[in-house]
């Protein structure tokens, strides 16, 4: 993925991140935040269950 699908994906499930804000972040650090997120969305659904 490149940078502005990084954003773009991070931005489906934090709507409130900026991309201006993002945009001053690697691209690792842009795929770390991004696998954190889903990670944290996938316990908040198993916990749902």
């Amino acid at each position: 993925m490149d940078k502005k699908e990084l954003i773009e994906s991070i931005r489906e499930i934090n709507r409130s991140a900026k991309p201006e804000f993002l945009a001053a972040f690697s691209d690792e650090e842009l795929r770390a935040y991004l696998d954190n997120l889903m990670d944290a969305d996938v316990e908040e659904l198993s916990v749902a269950d």
